[in-house]
């Protein structure tokens, strides 16, 4: 005789729904965006299918059709024409950024959340997140100054959030304190607390046109995948130094991290699942190996489940429209 049949309440999609321990909404959604300076047209990102380098003004109704399937959030990230050895254009006032967020704020004003990665790769000559010395490693000390400009741009020009993702030590207080020395007491701080040097970024590095120098990496100052205990450690630092939300990156290969933070903050957690576990899904969907939609709305509903709060992901228009259906 079965004692327990707990496949009752697998009956019917709508018992289902009703007993679910998870819910994934459209509110849970952050799209990671990509603004190129001197482009005429989008230009798409062939290792990111469906994904493009905009115009400032292609960029513009890309978000508003995110804004009108109720999404919630965006990240922006540029790609500048000049690049130099610390990154200026990162905090210089017309850099493609800046001019990216006052048009989004000019037409959105506060209808979505505007974030802006806080760093320099993109904008630097040799790839790396801060100022190179001589012997090739990246000055940690050297290097909060410039994020400390760059904050102060993008609150200048009207970023809600600004988003370190370098991995300095000491990265959220120097932003907090150039922040509310300039009256930006209210711009929030996104911390990449939980940033390992992950093999799965490579289709971001294509989108924002970045090599790093000399066959580099960035295992010196992001964090090493095999420890979950000094992410741990680097949450509550990010923390006490002033960081209003946390995120972990990448996701899905990091869900007990995900799951580990959860357990230890009560600040919103947010979890990047970053282009490599994107591309994945759409080349074996492309292959006819998978159900691409199906299984991007799992790994979505993973990283929820885990405990993020909510999640950067190129999915995030598809998403809102299969949670919408």
């Amino acid at each position: 005789m079965v004692e327990r049949r707990p496949r009752r309440l697998r009956r019917t999609e709508a018992l289902r729904r009703l007993v679910a321990e998870t819910q994934l909404s459209v509110n849970d959604l952050v799209a990671p965006l990509f603004v190129r300076e001197g482009i005429k047209e989008p230009e798409p990102v062939h290792s990111l299918p469906g994904v493009f380098q905009h115009t400032r003004s292609s960029l513009l109704e890309e978000v508003k059709k995110l804004r009108d399937r109720g999404i919630p959030g965006l990240v922006l990230f540029g790609i500048p024409e000049k690049k130099d050895s610390h990154g200026s254009e990162a905090w210089n006032p017309d850099g493609i950024v800046q001019r990216a967020l006052s048009d989004l704020k000019s037409e959105l004003n506060d209808e979505m959340v505007l974030i802006a990665d806080l760093c320099v790769d993109e904008y630097t000559d040799h790839g790396h997140c801060g100022i190179v010395k001589n012997d090739g490693t990246v000055d940690n000390d050297a290097t909060l100054e410039l994020y400390q400009n760059i904050a102060i741009a993008q609150a200048e020009a009207g970023a809600h959030v600004t988003a370190p993702s370098g991995m300095m030590d000491g990265q959220v207080k120097a932003i907090r304190t150039a922040l509310d020395s300039k009256g930006y007491e209210d711009t929030s701080i996104l911390a990449y607390a939980a940033k390992y040097a992950s093999a799965l970024y490579g289709p971001f590095r294509d989108a924002v046109d970045v090599e790093i120098a000399d066959g580099g990496d960035r295992k010196g100052y992001q964090q090493d995948p095999p420890n979950a205990r000094e992410a741990i450690m680097e949450v509550h630092l990010d923390i006490s130094e002033g960081a209003d939300m946390i995120m972990v990156k990448p996701a899905l290969a990091y869900l007990d991290v995900i799951s580990h933070v959860r357990s230890e903050i009560n600040l919103p957690l947010a979890a990047y699942h970053v282009s490599g576990e994107y591309a994945m899904v759409e080349a074996a969907a492309a292959n006819g190996w998978i159900d691409g939609e199906s299984v991007g709305m799992e790994h979505l509903l993973s990283i929820k489940r885990a405990g993020a709060d909510f999640i950067l992901t190129y999915l995030a228009c598809r998403a809102a429209e299969n949670l919408q259906r």
